[in-house]
């Protein structure tokens, strides 16, 4: 029997075991991730942005988790000789409609505490010449990370204290008594711990509805594809660019990432995908669509956003239209300088009555604790939310921290 179980090796599964580890010492705790390897979905396959948490609700979890993040990510990958770069974004209003949604946004943004500055129009231009905006808002503090190193790294440090990680380790069942909890594996192997944390990402539903604790909201995923900008395209831009987002949306449109490794991307779009981990053009998952289909959540999403979401599916069909909306912000780009890129896929809670959870989601039961919706800025706001889930388990498991020295 282990005393604590994390179900996800995702960069919210391997900060929270860490958390757990410093904050309680003499646990015995352990990792389970399904796949051969950690950060293999959403952390691995995002683009790597470092949030400062312009866009959320003032009040709401992920505007003081995203903004604690983005501290404490830089401060990690200080400490650990990790990559970052700190290169700032604009947000840039390309129509008339838009100038008003961005003053809008700098004040939301303001509310959140955050250090952003209003970009006229002869300012954009200076500043970054390839690209056109009638103004923009920029964002200082955005930056750029490498998520997938940042989890091996906590998993390191992790696994250094004794933590174990087991990999390939599918959970099929779980049961709650008074005492324990019983964790059957896909393997036949069965597991027993006293307290259990999911961060279970696409899976987060399944996991959660294993303990009692789902049904009236579902993972619908949706499905992020990029491009790769030309090589000649590498310093076409000092920040990242983004358009303004729809204000009725959780997703904040196609935009050039500056990336780590030197290169430029461009997107994501956001559409409808046919597998959970399905990474392919066409690759339909019968189990996702069937649980899709039984649940009416999906489709009154489905009814309310026809018009963007036919728009999206236009997009991914057609890269000639995928161009456009890119050049819209930057008019230098040709066809030919969109090459392939993995796409990701958006693991997105959506309730019974159709509305997508705008917000951090975590659900517990006596012994567990449930992550159930943590798409961006989830790898930015990692540590934060790992103090979050320690206190929401300590209270729940009845642990207690050793004083702190000093």
């Amino acid at each position: 029997m282990t005393d604590l179980t994390v179900i996800g090796g995702g960069i919210v599964g391997i900060a929270t075991a860490l958390e757990m580890q410093r904050s309680f010492p003499g646990l015995d705790i352990a990792v389970l991730e399904k796949e051969p390897a950690l950060a293999r979905h959403q952390t691995g396959r995002n683009s790597g942005v470092i949030h400062a948490g312009i866009y959320y609700a003032p009040g709401s979890l992920k505007a003081r988790l995203c903004r604690e993040g983005l501290h404490e990510t830089v401060r990690f990958c200080r400490e650990h000789g990790l990559p970052f770069d700190q290169c700032g974004k604009l947000i840039v209003a390309t129509r008339k409609d838009e100038v008003g949604r961005l003053s809008a946004l700098a004040a939301r943004a303001r509310q959140n505490g955050l250090d952003v500055r209003e970009i006229p129009q002869s300012e954009l231009r200076r500043i970054e010449p390839e690209i056109t905006g009638l103004a923009a808002l920029l964002s200082p503090a955005t930056g750029i990370a490498d998520y997938a190193a940042i989890t091996r790294q906590m998993a390191q440090l992790f696994r250094d204290n004794g933590g174990q990680i087991r990999l390939g380790a599918t959970v099929e069942a779980i049961a709650e008594d008074a005492n324990r909890v019983r964790l059957r594996l896909q393997s036949g192997e069965e597991m027993t711990t006293r307290h259990l944390i999911a961060c279970a990402g696409l899976q987060a539903d399944r996991i959660a509805a294993m303990c009692g604790l789902g049904g009236d909201f579902a993972i619908v995923p949706f499905k992020g594809e990029y491009f790769r900008l030309a090589p000649r395209h590498d310093r076409v831009v000092d920040h990242l660019i983004y358009p303004v987002p729809n204000p009725d949306l959780p997703f904040l449109g196609i935009h050039l990432t500056r990336m780590i490794g030197g290169y430029v991307t461009v997107g994501p779009n956001a559409v409808l995908s046919l597998s959970r981990e399905g990474y392919r053009k066409l690759s339909p998952n019968l189990r996702d669509l069937s649980d899709m289909a039984r649940f009416s959540g999906f489709w009154r999403t489905i009814a309310g956003n026809l018009r963007p979401g036919a728009a999206e599916m236009a997009n991914s069909a057609l890269r000639r239209r995928y161009l456009r909306a890119c050049r819209r912000y930057c008019p230098g780009l040709d066809l030919s300088d969109l090459r392939p890129h993995p796409p990701g896929i958006r693991a997105q809670a959506v309730m019974r009555d159709g509305g997508l959870v705008h917000d951090f989601l975590i659900r517990q039961s006596a012994r567990t604790v449930h992550v159930c919706n943590a798409p961006s800025p989830a790898a930015t706001s990692a540590i934060p939310i790992a103090r979050h889930i320690r206190q929401i388990g300590a209270k729940a498991f009845g642990l207690i921290e050793p004083a702190r020295k000093g």
